[in-house]
């Protein structure tokens, strides 16, 4: 047996990334430890060895998502988009506090978000990364879905913002996707406590994570900067301003596709 990474292998053992994998083909298991300590080396493998399209792909999609969130919080009754921790925190004070029907309303955002998870995890149907995938396809359907949402904002209508939603979970899951389902765009929570983890243990002394690091802080910014300019563009367009994080979707569709025909020659 032997693969990128592989430096040992016998009938009852390999080594992959310095670990020991000694007795899995033999059926006796190694220690839970030792597991542990596996996975985490495979998981550090996923996030270090991404090309740096990868890196610049994450900062874009977190740009789009921060400008969908800031048109969300300004227009959508102050209702963030991409995320769904205040949505679902306002669902359940709403079932006491207003009447069904905002309660129903808040419930379709959530359902819509999910829709759009499932729309991408249908399509790519691995969390593998692999250029054969088609992210472009999926881009475009998440800029006809912000498009879709313009025309029914502006016309007052509450499909606009179930669009919306779904084009933000379309993204998150296609995020999540194609980067070995580490690291999401469309909300920083988690990129925030990864990142923190990260400090407390080099604090302890462990070895730093240079490339991670710099991926997660793209994302930060990028997702802070779209608030920026989504706030910016809101107060000249409205909801008219979610066309430029669309065209930017389309525009990182081209580049993927292009990206992908150049590499496949």
């Amino acid at each position: 047996m032997a693969g990128k990474g592989l430096v040992g292998a016998c009938s009852s053992c390999f080594c992959y990334k310095g670990v020991n994998w000694s007795g899995l083909s033999t059926g006796s298991w190694p220690a839970p430890e030792r597991v542990f300590s596996a996975l985490a080396a495979l998981g550090g493998y996923v996030i270090t060895k991404l090309p740096r399209w990868v890196e610049y792909g994450a900062f874009v999609l977190a740009l789009v998502a921060g400008l969908v969130n800031a048109i969300g919080l300004l227009g959508f009754q102050h209702q963030s988009i991409s995320h769904l921790s205040g949505t679902a925190t306002l669902l359940g004070t709403g079932l006491v506090n207003t009447g069904f029907f905002a309660a129903l309303h808040l419930l379709m955002i959530l359902v819509s978000f999910l829709a759009g998870a499932v729309i991408s995890g249908y399509f790519l149907r691995s969390g593998a990364l692999k250029l054969g995938h088609n992210y472009s396809g999926l881009l475009c359907l998440e800029a006809a879905l912000l498009f879709g949402s313009i025309f029914f904002l502006t016309q007052g209508a509450s499909p606009g913002h179930y669009l919306a939603s779904i084009a933000c979970g379309l993204q998150n899951a296609l995020a999540t996707t194609y980067s070995g389902a580490v690291v999401r765009t469309t909300h920083v929570t988690g990129i925030f406590t990864d990142l923190g983890i990260m400090l407390g243990a080099r604090l302890r002394g462990e070895e730093f994570d240079s490339r991670k690091a710099t991926l997660f802080l793209l994302i930060i910014v990028g997702f802070i900067a779209g608030g920026t300019l989504g706030a910016v563009l809101f107060a000249a367009l409205g909801f008219v301003a979610l066309a430029i994080p669309a065209c930017i979707c389309l525009l990182l569709a081209l580049s993927y596709s292009t990206y992908r025909a150049r590499v496949s020659r």
